[in-house]
């Protein structure tokens, strides 16, 4: 007599149905992180993402954590509908997240303990609006099983040793410094603004330039009109008696 095991397929959720930012401006500086970080390991074997459904526990659809920003080294960066530990073979290894009234509680006492659990690098904790933490940029590094504060720079800055990048406080927003080159990551919304802002500058530089040269020229040929009329009134006089 054969035996038959059956198994059943477990269903993973896609959304946890809740929006990825409590407010315009949490939901926007989310965008523009992932948007940063994308932009600067493009080409390269790195995953960046966010506001996805990370399940830690096969098997188990209930155990997940939706991370608002994070970057696995090491792995195909291509579109996913979810994100599966035990099937990429590792956890993220830097976690941002972005957060507010409703959020702050979770991201400050109960994602750290998991994310350390799962062997998270680096927790970095931003409140765009400075309302929940102080300072509002903190950031934690994995020792051991245990998170330990990252000493902040003279201007707050972090270092984050597994991006190669400082992370800073700028208006609002949270910026991205490469430590290689201390160059600022940049959207594509600004750089457009800045490649806009050079060309200005250039053509106002031209135009000034222009400008002076015709300054010079128009003084040159005053000067050669005075030579000239000095000239013509000397060659008018008499000649003096001998």
């Amino acid at each position: 007599m054969s035996s038959v095991i059956q198994v059943s397929q477990v269903y993973y959720p896609e959304s946890d149905g809740k929006p990825m930012g409590e407010t315009d401006y949490h939901r926007k500086e989310i965008i523009r992180q992932i948007e940063l970080l994308e932009d600067y390991y493009r080409g390269q074997k790195v995953y960046v993402s966010g506001d996805l459904l990370v399940y830690y526990v096969q098997g188990d659809p209930r155990k997940f954590v939706v991370p608002d920003a994070f970057v696995v080294k090491g792995i195909v960066p291509r579109d996913r509908r979810i994100y599966k530990i035990w099937v990429e073979g590792k956890a993220p290894d830097m976690v941002i997240e972005t957060t507010s009234r409703r959020t702050r509680r979770k991201d400050r006492h109960i994602k750290p303990e998991l994310y350390a659990q799962l062997g998270v690098k680096e927790y970095f904790l931003f409140d765009p609006l400075g309302e929940y933490l102080d300072p509002p940029l903190q950031g934690y590094r994995l020792d051991g099983n245990r998170y330990q504060p990252i000493e902040p720079d003279e201007d707050g800055g972090l270092e984050s040793r597994e991006l190669q990048l400082r992370l800073r406080l700028a208006e609002g927003h949270l910026d991205f410094v490469r430590m290689d080159t201390g160059e600022r990551l940049l959207t594509r919304d600004e750089r457009l603004r800045e490649e806009t802002e050079a060309r200005k500058r250039e053509a106002e530089a031209r135009k000034r330039e222009a400008e002076r040269a015709e300054r010079e020229a128009a003084a040159r040929q005053a000067a050669e009109a005075e030579v000239t009329r000095l000239l013509a009134e000397l060659a008018r006089r008499p000649p003096a008696p001998e």
